[in-house]
């Protein structure tokens, strides 16, 4: 268990909150949802501007620069997975040096600035090639350095931005709920589904309406809108800062981990106290004065402990407190769930890219109006939308009555549940695939790529399932990064949760490009063409398949033998207590 100072003032947070000066912060009047419905209405903004961009840009790399389908998908696959690496540094720069707020609003700044130059690039004549009608890019002129140049120099500037703002924003939103107020702490449960909601609220309008207007009305206008939204969005989160709670930056996460890990290693030979009470720690006035929380030692990883077994020297390199020693541990029991869940991100990858190019071989008429292909995505967030509604409303209040926890499941057990699901939506885009392929052939489509006579609706289940996998999934990745990394490294274990979506994206470019390359060895014909009617996308698909099934098996493995970290409050327990007197309170 986590210690805390006992006496404090009950009309004051008791988590080591302050407001922007440093002070202590009254309940009452600040945090709660009335703070983080800035955060939230930020995001909603903020998720359409992203998602008005990423959604339709292997649309514009093909149809614009003319770039081909393993070119413009791995150029893709490779900015989102910098888009989603970045929040590494993000997250240090705000728990070592600037704090969460400030880091957000200089990131901010940054990010506004890329989507700026990204809205230039598209809108200059002259910073893209001349217009093309020959179906096979291969034909068309390339775009020149110069106009790459400027748009990846958008592009990864925007990425910089959001490496600040991504890990940043949703922590500030978490911290606005005391964990040692028990109905504060029942409003936390929920506030990852919620927040998961407003992300693809979001993202709903920029499947819908922004898709709409770039393959319509133009590039301009339909980057245009996304860039004036987050200028509204960040206007936004500025005027909720009176509201906010914040954490006081407590120093490198990394030199601290590395301190421990270095400690241990120069002790090798030392043996460990049986009783941990002799190990190395500080007062708890030492921790209380400085709104952080002392963690008794625990056996897992055992060998850490060394790193607080006294010999004389006090280096912090020789010998580091016992809680230190417990956060370095805390992050390192999480890296088997996080490499658990680079495979999943890498199916994420395909929505934006091999989905979009399949559903341009579809007939997308409902009349007079056609469907941009990657417009379907919208049904990924409304199938999201529906099961996060109903797993918190509906689901946890069921099962938590069985179950007696407050979450109704556990975090990794919803996890699993994901994991699960995406092994069916693999299987499901396989042989949804290969009957597109056989009505290709059929109407003697294979070589000249034409538009196959089936309704692009044909994908809607496997965009379906894959918002169900997410409400699953996604939203319990996030809620576990943060939840199990130490209070002072909350910003570095949320970018966790959206490192594996920047691993995801690169192992796809990586697949995407070995598998291309290696089909079409020996003189075979290759599964990934820029003519997907003559290319075999069910095979690469069910091949996901099989990585998704054996991923599931290793996440069972390592999730057996994962170890929660203790709770800093009693406040689980009061909520326990809650469901065994009849029901959840919130």
């Amino acid at each position: 268990m986590a210690a805390h100072a006992e006496g404090h003032d009950d009309n004051y947070t008791e988590d080591g909150t302050v407001d922007l000066k440093g002070n202590p912060v009254l309940r009452s009047k600040s945090g709660g949802w009335k703070a983080c419905s800035f955060v939230i209405v930020y995001e909603v903004f903020e998720r359409m501007a992203y998602h008005g961009i990423s959604s339709n840009l292997v649309l514009y790399l093909t149809k614009k620069l003319h770039q081909g389908t393993v070119t413009s998908s791995n150029n893709v696959t490779n900015w989102v997975g910098t888009v989603w690496m970045t929040p590494i540094l993000g997250a240090y720069v705000a728990d070592a040096h600037l704090g969460r707020y400030w880091t957000f609003v200089i990131a901010s700044a940054i990010y506004l600035s890329g989507m700026s130059l990204l809205t230039l690039a598209v809108s200059v004549p002259g910073l893209r090639p001349p217009h093309c009608t020959d179906p096979d890019t291969a034909n068309c002129k390339k775009a020149s350095t110069l106009q790459l140049a400027v748009l990846y120099s958008a592009l990864y500037t925007l990425a910089i931005g959001t490496g600040g703002t991504k890990p940043n924003i949703s922590t500030i939103g978490a911290d606005q709920f005391d964990d040692y107020e028990p109905k504060e702490k029942a409003h936390k449960l929920s506030f990852f589904n919620w927040w998961m909601f407003s992300i693809f609220f979001g993202t709903l309008f920029a499947f819908t309406f922004l898709v709409y207007i770039q393959v319509n009305l133009g590039w301009t206008l339909g980057y245009g809108l996304p860039t004036v939204g987050l200028a509204i969005s960040i206007l936004i989160f500025l005027a909720g800062t009176p509201f906010y709670r914040h954490r006081v930056p407590s120093g490198s996460p990394f030199t601290r981990m590395a301190r421990v890990i270095v400690a241990a290693l120069r002790k090798w030979r030392v043996p460990i106290p049986t009783d941990p009470k002799e190990l190395y720690e500080l007062d708890l006035e030492e921790y209380t004065k400085k709104g952080k929380f002392r963690i008794d030692s625990t056996p897992t990883l055992r060998f850490l402990n060394k790193a607080s077994v006294k010999t004389g020297s006090t280096s912090p390199w020789m010998l580091c407190s016992t809680t230190q020693v417990e956060e370095t541990k805390q992050m390192l029991r999480m890296i088997p769930i996080l490499v658990a869940t680079f495979v999943p991100s890498t199916m994420l990858a395909q929505i934006n890219t091999l989905f979009v190019k399949q559903g341009t071989t579809l007939d997308r008429n409902i009349g007079s109006f056609e469907i941009p292909s990657a417009s379907l995505a919208t049904f990924v967030t409304l199938s999201m939308l529906v099961c996060i509604v109903i797993y918190d409303r509906y689901f946890v209040r069921t099962v938590s009555r069985w179950t007696k926890n407050p979450r109704g499941i556990s975090l990794l057990q919803r996890m699993g549940i994901g994991l699960s699901i995406h092994i069916v939506i693999m299987l499901v885009a396989s042989l949804t695939e290969r009957h597109r392929l056989s009505v290709a052939k059929s109407h003697g489509l294979v070589e000249n790529g034409g538009q196959v006579p089936l309704s692009i609706f044909i994908l809607l289940p496997q965009f379906v399932l894959m918002g169900t996998a997410d409400a699953f999934l996604e939203v319990a990745k996030i809620e576990f990064f943060y939840d199990q990394a130490p209070e002072s490294m909350k910003s570095l274990g949320t970018s966790c949760a959206m490192t594996t979506l920047g691993m995801g994206n690169f192992i796809s470019s990586v697949l995407l490009s070995t598998v291309a390359r290696v089909t079409k060895e020996h003189g075979h014909h290759g599964w990934i063409l820029n003519n997907l009617n003559a290319s075999h996308l069910d095979y690469y698909y069910a091949f996901f398949s099989v990585l998704n099934f054996f991923n599931l098996i290793f996440f069972l493995v390592v999730a057996k033998f994962y170890v929660y970290k203790a709770e800093v409050s009693d406040s689980m327990e009061v909520l326990r207590k809650g469901l065994d007197g009849g029901g959840q309170k919130t």
